[in-house]
């Protein structure tokens, strides 16, 4: 059986279906939450067995272009592989699907920071954008922690071009595969401390998150607000999660 077939497997009745969750989700609260805290909870997007079988590709040698050993440079610890292209059907499906509502939000966000890109309507477009500049590299990845795993905080920036929001589904269920593990966001806002966001998913659900930076209104304007994300450390069992990057890597 080919990737495409395996991936259409773990799809479980087709991307349309993924795709009519995607737009099914509460927009407005999404939209309102990224805005207040720089992240959002879905609500559910995949079931336990589309989350099983896109898990189950981790130990496939074919459908990746890398495998990164986190502790090999400094990233934290656990392990994570980026899908080559095609994408799993699934993986493409979440990756098209949410784009019609994020780039909206990301064109908003970005005018109020005085940035200058913008994003088309269509995700096809970005990507030619970032091919053309030489980021042709796919980026959603699937990640394994183990007990003692952890994430350090970061940014997924990969480039020149970089779309302002990324959206992570957990793949694993809390307290029967794992426990610990938890998705933590940061913001450090100008002569502030940093605040921190600990974000509990479901099985199946997803954080929709700022990749780099976002808008605050302060008492003089609008200021960028720099974000960091990571995983805290795995107390016991196994957690996969599935990564969905918009922009691709140079």
């Amino acid at each position: 059986m080919g990737r495409g077939a395996q991936a259409g497997a773990a799809c479980e009745g087709g991307c349309a279906v993924i795709a009519a969750r995607i737009a099914g989700l509460d927009w407005a609260r999404i939209e309102a939450e990224l805005d207040a805290f720089g992240c959002a909870i879905t609500g559910p997007l995949l079931g336990a067995e589309e989350c099983a079988g896109i898990a189950g590709l981790y130990d496939r040698e074919e459908g990746f272009r890398s495998r990164i050993v986190m502790a090999r440079h400094g990233f934290g610890r656990g392990e994570y592989k980026y899908f080559a292209a095609p994408l799993p059907t699934p993986v493409a499906a979440l990756r098209e699907g949410f784009w019609p509502y994020l780039a909206p939000v990301a064109n908003r966000w970005n005018e109020a920071m005085s940035l200058a890109p913008r994003f088309p309507g269509r995700h096809a477009e970005f990507l030619a954008r970032c091919h053309a500049a030489g980021q042709t590299r796919p980026t959603p990845l699937l990640l394994r922690y183990e007990a003692g795993d952890y994430n350090c905080l970061h940014q997924d920036l990969y480039g020149e071009h970089v779309f302002p929001l990324q959206v992570a589904v957990l793949l694993s269920e809390p307290g029967r595969d794992f426990t610990g593990g938890e998705f933590v966001l940061t913001e450090q806002r100008p002569r502030m401390q940093s605040r921190a966001e600990v974000v509990p998913l479901a099985q199946g659900e997803g954080v929709i998150f700022a990749v780099h930076h976002r808008p605050v209104s302060g008492t003089r304007g609008t200021y960028r607000v720099n974000m960091r994300h990571g995983v805290s450390r795995l107390r016991s069992g196994r957690r996969h999660t599935l990564g969905v990057i918009f922009h691709d890597a140079a």
